[in-house]
C-alpha cells in the first residue's frame, strides 16, 4: 500500500471533497512505510519540518492557508534531497532512493499548484 497525494476543497459545512483526478494520473506519495522511514525520519524533522513528518503518526491535512508554507517545506526538502536520500532507511541503493524521493517529491509540487490555483488544500493519507 502506498500513501496519496490528494487536492481537497472544503465544503461550507466544514467537510472535504478530494477532487478527482484521471485514473492514469499517479499520485503516491511514497510506500507507507515512509511515514516513519522517510516524512517522518529524524533527518526530515532535523531540517524543522512540520508538515511532513505528521503522517508518521496521522493523515496529512494542509488547509489552504497553509499551503505557501507547505510549499516552502518540500522546497526545503528538494534542496537537500541528496542528504535525505543518504539520511533515511532504504531498501535501494542511494541513487535508486533518491529517484523515488524525488518522484513524490514531484508529486507533492503538483498537488500543492493544484491546490494553490483553487484556493484548496493537500491530503496525505
Amino acid at each position: 500500500m502506498s500513501l496519496l497525494v490528494e487536492v481537497f476543497v472544503r465544503e461550507p459545512d466544514g467537510g472535504i471533497r478530494i477532487l478527482d483526478v484521471p485514473d492514469d494520473v499517479y499520485r503516491s506519495g511514497g510506500f507507507e512505510s515512509w511515514r516513519t522511514t522517510v516524512w517522518g525520519s529524524a533527518f526530515v524533522r532535523s531540517l524543522g519540518a512540520r508538515f511532513l513528518p505528521v503522517p508518521a503518526d496521522d493523515d496529512l491535512y494542509v488547509e489552504a492557508e497553509e499551503v505557501p508554507q507547505f510549499r516552502r517545506e518540500v522546497a526545503l526538502l528538494r534542496s537537500r534531497l541528496d542528504e535525505l536520500a543518504r539520511g533515511t532507511e532504504r531498501p535501494r541503493t542511494v541513487e535508486e532512493h533518491r529517484h523515488q524521493i524525488e518522484t513524490r517529491l514531484r508529486i507533492v509540487e503538483e498537488s500543492i499548484r493544484k491546490a494553490l490555483e483553487i484556493g484548496g488544500g493537500v491530503l496525505i493519507w
